[in-house]
């Protein structure tokens, strides 16, 4: 059965290099811009003496290929290092949305807080922000140093002619500093920006409704408890766009009229849509769709999308249509799931035991509930990666999450298709002894009638079946180690 769903509303760099900023923690630290900056550093103090943060990250960016003048792009926030996995797959796929490599500079670390990346326009830049739900802010960088005479002289080398069009004296403007794994208070904050009077600004000063906004960036490095008395390193630059982070706000649960159990946290499945590069007009199918959250965020995006499950009274839950017109194809541009874990939800499917059930006539009254018998987990993922192979296209992906026992977890556990690659593998802890990877695999050839055998004449395709011992992995860890609390973090994920 298909049904559509609603939709729902590195010391030295290059002289031109652009940031992007990974998320921030709590969504409401999203409109810190809007406040005061006695109150901004209140609410930061606030939540730093609370433990709620623990600094930025960013994602530098290369020469804009469009201004080459120009040097790049900045990226500023608060977050916290959760998810650090999902970072990289999500650049990388929104970039290959924009036909653009992931091209990255010398000496680059990827659980750096700081990226260096080459060949991206300012086009880019925004086209990938607009996706972007790991990305906070992105910012042009005119200078950068590991002093304030470093600082100085950088921007002092910056283009006067590519700095005028911000700085004339019709234009307004405000300056904000930023810190990463460091609380200033506000009159050193204005000291700062009191010590940048060397720049040519000529315009006039606008906190609320300025026409370009600055950034002094100061980054303090990654040990909260060996915090330095001077930046490691300082950026100023021009803001150029804001993530999406804002959709995890729009499109959360709490705001949802339909959900069940193991409804999918909202900044997880944008993550998952961009993962899977979907796009306006792409067809997306969930075979274990439940209440719809992956599609949902699929449908934002301006899919078509659709889904199975067998679980009839959360299939028919009140809902419109994500669009009209339903489009007609036999591939899917996506297949984006979370299947169950057996944990909240069984692993069964439909059928029957018998040797010769009776088939179906096809007509059923409206509470029909079909016979169904036992899904074994490791059945589940080699008939995801079947139908995948079968049903996606040419360079379509598959995008779904494996649990895992993390102290027997080995990369020869995730299951494998000869016509599908492994993207990426990223990890979400869900506690000590269990966590699920976010799989996503690209079909890069059409599957042929010896695949159907590969597993015999190569073991790397064979199943692996102790994904179906996880259910009382999960217990037996719990059990010994853990107890009530890990049960209601799980709960809470899948």
């Amino acid at each position: 059965m298909l049904k559509q769903l609603p939709k729902f509303h590195c010391n030295d760099f290059p002289s031109s290099v652009s940031f992007f900023q990974l998320p921030d923690a709590p969504d409401h630290l999203t409109e810190l811009l809007d406040l005061s900056a006695d109150e901004r550093l209140s609410i930061l103090a606030t939540l730093l003496r609370q433990g709620s943060l623990q600094g930025s990250s960013i994602i530098i960016l290369s020469p804009l290929m469009d201004r080459p003048a120009r040097s790049g792009v900045m990226a500023e926030g608060i977050v916290l290092l959760d998810n650090v996995d999902f970072r990289l797959p999500e650049i990388k796929a929104l970039l290959a949305l924009r036909g653009k490599p992931f091209h990255p500079c010398e000496n680059f670390k990827e659980q750096s807080p700081f990226w260096c990346l080459e060949d991206l326009s300012e086009d880019d830049v925004r086209s990938v922000m607009a996706r972007s739900v790991c990305a906070k802010s992105a910012f042009e960088l005119w200078g950068h140093g590991q002093t304030d005479g470093e600082l100085r002289t950088s921007l002092l080398n910056y283009p006067p002619q590519s700095m005028s069009p911000f700085m004339h004296k019709d234009s307004t403007y405000r300056i904000n500093v930023y810190t990463f794994n460091k609380t200033l208070l506000f009159a050193d904050r204005i000291k700062k920006i009191d010590a940048l009077e060397y720049l040519p600004f000529e315009g006039t000063v606008s906190l609320k409704t300025p026409q370009h906004i600055f950034c002094l960036l100061e980054d303090y490095g990654s040990d909260p408890n060996n915090i330095p008395q001077h930046p490691d390193y300082m950026y100023f630059g021009r803001w150029i766009a804001d993530g999406q982070r804002e959709l995890i706000r729009t499109h959360s649960v709490k705001n949802r009229h339909f959900i069940g159990n193991t409804s999918m946290d909202a900044g997880l499945s944008l993550i998952m849509t961009n993962h899977a590069k979907v796009k306006e007009n792409d067809l997306v199918f969930d075979p274990f769709v439940g209440t719809g959250s992956l599609l949902v965020a699929c449908s934002h995006f301006g899919a078509y999308v659709c889904g199975t499950d067998i679980d009839y009274n959360t299939i028919h839950g009140k809902g419109r249509s994500s669009r009209k017109n339903q489009k007609k194809a036999a591939l899917f541009d996506a297949i984006i799931t979370d299947p169950p874990y057996g944990i909240r939800e069984s692993t069964r499917k439909t059928g029957s035991y018998k040797e010769n059930p009776k088939l179906p006539d096809g007509n059923y009254v409206e509470s029909h509930v079909p016979v169904s018998q036992a899904y074994h987990l490791s059945d589940i993922f080699t008939d995801l990666l079947n139908f995948s192979a079968h049903h996606l296209v040419l360079g379509g992906r598959l995008v779904y999450w494996l649990p895992i026992y993390r102290p027997e977890y080995c990369d020869e556990m995730v299951p494998l298709h000869p016509c599908l690659q492994i993207i990426s593998n990223c990890e979400q802890t869900l506690s000590s002894h269990t966590s699920r990877r976010l799989i996503t695999m690209e079909k890069v050839k059409e599957p042929e009638e010896s695949d159907s055998s590969a597993h015999l004449s190569d073991p790397r395709f064979s199943t692996y079946q102790g994904h179906n011992a996880f259910r009382e992995k999960y217990f037996s860890g719990l059990n010994k180690r853990c107890g009530k609390d890990d049960t209601k973090y799980f709960n809470e994920n899948k």
